[in-house]
């Protein structure tokens, strides 16, 4: 790849992650609907099926998950340069919008104006979250295995104060253990059918 290619590259992700940042109200959960558009459809970055993989990772490193998953795709993409790029990206806007609001906000907090635009944006922020959550769900419960430890998860979530760690622990175990499980048995039912092969010539 030619300097002006690797240049117009890093270009685009920086820009990528700049546009997707200052429109992500509600953090790195909020911005996962307009991530996955992004990096899936319009630049075909990340395969649409790991893009749960991707914020898995995300989520298993300390950060925000907004900043570690830009980091991540532009990693991904073009290296440690692309990490740098995305990073900068995702974290300069709202550097510069969160300094604006920490010296007026003060200011304006009890403003009628302020407190009922902040009483539209949170429940606009839910949605976002839940669509979030239905978009990775096509991805991630593939089967009736996948969809039981969701429900475990969000079981143990909801009723037990249970740390985040150890629920994304538990659902790693449990997918190696499931793994390990499915290719013992397709061992075994691959020498199966080989014997019975062998023995009906």
């Amino acid at each position: 790849m030619t300097n002006k290619k690797a240049l117009i590259k890093l270009w685009l992700i920086f820009f990528t992650f700049f546009k997707i940042s200052p429109i992500s109200f509600g953090g790195g959960y909020a911005m996962i609907p307009l991530l996955e558009k992004a990096v899936t459809k319009k630049n075909r970055w990340v395969k649409k099926e790991d893009i749960s993989d991707v914020l898995v990772v995300a989520q298993t490193v300390p950060g925000s998950i907004a900043v570690n998953t830009a980091t991540f795709v532009g990693y991904q993409v073009a290296g440690i340069p692309g990490a740098l790029a995305a990073t900068l990206g995702i974290i300069t806007p709202t550097f510069v919008i969160i300094l604006i609001f920490a010296t007026l906000f003060l200011n304006f907090q009890h403003n009628p104006i302020i407190q009922a635009a902040f009483v539209g944006i949170r429940p606009a922020i839910v949605a976002l979250i839940l669509y979030a959550a239905y978009k990775i769900g096509l991805t991630a419960m593939i089967d009736k295995l996948t969809t039981i430890i969701a429900l475990i998860s969000l079981m143990l979530f909801l009723f037990l104060p249970v740390h985040p760690i150890i629920i994304l622990i538990f659902g790693g175990v449990t997918g190696v253990l499931l793994s390990f499980r499915r290719s013992v048995h397709k061992t075994k039912t691959y020498s199966h059918s080989k014997g019975s092969s062998v023995t009906g010539d």
